[in-house]
């Protein structure tokens, strides 16, 4: 037997009474189990393997699939489902983290995950913030860290006016920038201060800052951008997210 503790990302029925479902774990990234039984009325699997719900999962392997042999819930992140916008917002993060997360340890992620639900559920962080955060950190994560430190080519740290690029990951002052406009975006010190926040700061002090309803405007459309770009791919969680804000 092999135990692992881990969130549940995404369920998928099976025959009259199963499931599949993909779990986040920070030993393996994301797995997959077969869950027998698990849509029974009377189902001992039914809480714990519930989408969001963070688990300790107990399985074997048998005939080239792991299946579920006991389980037991640790919390369940039950409230988001009373607001629209939030299951859509915790969808959509699911539906990134199961495209990207590499089939080994990584603690962060799990933790960067648990603890964005967990503002978004209790109402202490503006979901654009929480979108941001987890959208740039997540890139941070998993190699796309973009390089906010200072201009690329004459090193200042805080020039007044800044030239941020989606494709190059990086920034340039007004007295460098000699580039293609339509490929940069403009942006001022309070949108680097946060970004750079976002991208270095402890992960203890991640999610402890504040700023301006603009700001955050701003901050968000370019990490969703920057994650869409490296990625490579549209999400149709985020359509929906967008759709219904």
């Amino acid at each position: 037997m092999i135990t692992v503790r881990g969130i549940v990302l995404k369920e998928r029925n099976v025959g009259e009474n199963g499931k599949f479902i993909d779990i986040l774990t920070a030993e393996n990234g994301v797995i997959e189990l077969s869950v027998r039984g698990a849509r029974k009325i009377n189902s001992s699997f039914l809480s714990s393997t519930q989408l969001f719900a963070y688990s300790d999962f107990c399985y074997r392997e048998s005939g080239g699939y792991r299946v579920l042999n006991s389980c037991e819930p640790i919390r369940i992140f039950y409230n988001l489902r009373n607001s629209l916008s939030k299951i859509s917002l915790a969808c959509y993060m699911a539906e990134v983290l199961r495209f990207c997360a590499e089939p080994q340890p990584d603690n962060d992620i799990l933790r960067l995950f648990l603890n964005t639900l967990h503002f978004l559920e209790k109402d202490l962080r503006d979901e654009k913030m929480l979108k941001a955060i987890f959208e740039f950190r997540l890139m941070a994560e998993i190699g796309f860290m973009p390089d906010v430190v200072m201009c690329r080519e004459c090193g200042a740290y805080e020039p007044a006016e800044i030239y941020f690029s989606i494709r190059e990951g990086c920034f340039c002052c007004a007295n460098c920038f000699k580039f293609n406009p339509d490929e940069w975006y403009r942006i001022n010190i309070s949108v680097l201060s946060a970004m750079r926040h976002i991208l270095l700061t402890d992960f203890d002090r991640l999610f402890n800052f504040r700023t301006s309803e603009n700001t955050m405007n701003i901050l968000s459309r370019l990490s969703e951008k920057y994650l869409t770009s490296k990625l490579e791919r549209s999400f149709r969680t985020l359509d929906f997210y967008k759709s219904i804000k």
